[in-house]
């Protein structure tokens, strides 16, 4: 069965070379964008029985892609869609699983576009209404179901430890006996590592003490 598909990429060779690929699979590419924006003009106006896009995309150039792609699908909820990213990240891939139940989306790392049958399986399955999530994220998501904290060395502990009670980054040098340079590195490999989403830059820091709290 042929498929109607709106393509959201903005590195233009990729989003050329899915085109592509699924002209030659049979299916027709009604529209192919480069940011969120045009992303969701392009499937409110065309309809499409599939959305595949990517996760980082303009304006934001963080997670616009996939934000756009959960807000069609909590809108017309059976819009299916396929996300295509670049690393694993399990908020991105348990935010898109949230949505309609699971039924008609996937995950998938870019790297598999290269296994032509595989990824022309996973776009055939998410239209029909099927699940289709990328081996790696299912073993990261395995992986990070018991205590979050696991991922953080002795020192990246330390600092949230300190983060809980307050402290201002000035103050965790100071106590750290370390550069504030190096206590923002450490954050951000905290928050990184916390899959906390990109969107809430400004709170980041509540959750990840909310989660020093939790475990």
């Amino acid at each position: 069965m042929s498929l109607r598909v709106v393509v959201a990429e903005d590195a233009v060779l990729l989003r050329e070379g899915l085109v592509e690929l699924l002209r030659r699979f049979g299916h027709r590419v009604v529209a192919a964008v480069g940011d969120a924006q045009s992303l969701v003009t392009a499937v409110t106006v065309e309809r499409p029985d599939l959305l595949i896009t990517d996760v980082r995309m303009p304006p934001g150039d963080a997670d616009d892609g996939l934000r756009a792609a959960v807000g069609l699908r909590l809108s017309s909820p059976g819009l299916p869609v396929l996300v295509l990213s670049q690393y694993v990240e399990r908020s991105y891939a348990t935010r898109l699983l949230d949505t309609g139940g699971g039924a008609g989306v996937g995950y998938q790392l870019k790297e598999r576009i290269a296994a032509v049958a595989d990824f022309r399986t996973a776009v055939e399955q998410v239209a029909a209404g099927g699940t289709v999530v990328d081996p790696e994220v299912i073993n990261q998501l395995l992986r990070r179901r018991h205590d979050p904290l696991e991922r953080l060395t002795a020192r990246e502990r330390e600092v949230l430890g300190l983060m809980a009670q307050g402290l201002s980054n000035t103050n965790l040098a100071a106590r750290l006996f370390i550069s504030e340079a190096a206590v923002n590195k450490h954050i951000g490999n905290i928050f990184t590592k916390l899959d906390l989403p990109v969107d809430t830059d400004g709170h980041r820091r509540v959750l990840a003490v909310l989660a020093f709290l939790r475990a």
